[in-house]
């Protein structure tokens, strides 16, 4: 279900309605001594300034979302419901997404929204590693990008809820000149680490499969993300690259888990 189309037309159902009404149905009614609106325009025109503040809000401001799976883990958890802000990227049309005014490009390390590329009806969550012209390698479960390799520290043991399995816990940081973001990330000790896509997808030729893991350099215009979770999260290792077209926005906030009040608060 598009939600945001659902909301433009509301808005202008509504609008059109709340404009028939001040210029021509309220006059009526002060003439013929009437106060009160008539049931449809009650429900239409008098829900137009609320459903308007809504759109404005979540198309141009924040949107809210629920984390639906276990592959943000452990930066994110199943039934977090985060923020997104939607304009640090950039300023997009509502419904089509198309971006009118540039602010600014994912970074390394961001958390991103995103249109799905196999499906942009779904919205994925994933962390962007690499950037439009990037080199990055995964190879036995450590990141490579341009030639410097990520940092990583811990290990300890940690129970991935999705699963009820026990992985290990890692501080993942990008080397300073990269934006030396750091992130907390899980491996699955008893998975491999080749990774091999069910089907081609656009760009791939720009990369290169191997049994302990892959090889690519992002193309122009488009994004390598990853799930934290890393042995558990199908993302840019198997669907392919990000357009930057489809990006929704920078998520930054968990409001609520009805599971666990202590989640609330900000993350990276």
């Amino acid at each position: 279900m598009n939600f945001a189309l659902i909301l433009f037309i509301l808005v202008v159902v509504s609008g059109v309605a709340w404009i028939a009404d001040r210029y021509y149905f309220a006059p009526q009614r002060r003439m013929a001594g009437v106060d009160r609106m008539p049931l449809w325009l009650e429900y239409t025109a008098g829900f137009f300034p609320v459903i308007c503040a809504v759109f404005i809000l979540r198309s141009f401001i924040v949107e809210p979302f629920k984390i639906p799976s276990g592959s943000m883990i452990p930066t994110l958890q199943i039934g977090d419901f985060i923020l997104v802000n939607k304009f640090t990227y950039g300023i997009r049309l509502p419904v089509i997404n198309q971006k009118v005014v540039d602010l600014g490009s994912p970074k390394r390390g961001d958390v991103v929204v995103f249109r799905y590329p196999r499906d942009e009806s779904i919205d994925y969550i994933k962390r962007i590693v690499a950037l439009p012209g990037d080199t990055i390698t995964y190879q036995d479960k450590r990141l490579t990008v341009n030639g410097q390799p990520l940092q990583y520290s811990g290990g300890e043991a940690y129970l991935d809820p999705e699963n009820m399995r026990y992985a290990k816990r890692f501080s993942e940081s990008f080397p300073v000149d990269l934006g030396g973001n750091k992130h907390e990330i899980l491996n699955d000790p008893d998975r491999p680490a080749g990774m091999f896509p069910a089907e081609r997808f656009p760009g791939f030729e720009n990369c290169q499969y191997q049994n302990a893991g892959l090889t690519c350099t992002v193309p122009t215009g488009h994004y390598f993300a990853m799930g934290d979770n890393r042995d558990n999260s199908a993302d840019s290792r198997y669907w392919g690259f990000v357009p930057d077209k489809n990006i929704v926005g920078k998520a930054f906030f968990v409001w609520l888990n009805l599971g666990n009040l202590g989640r609330i608060g900000g993350f990276e």
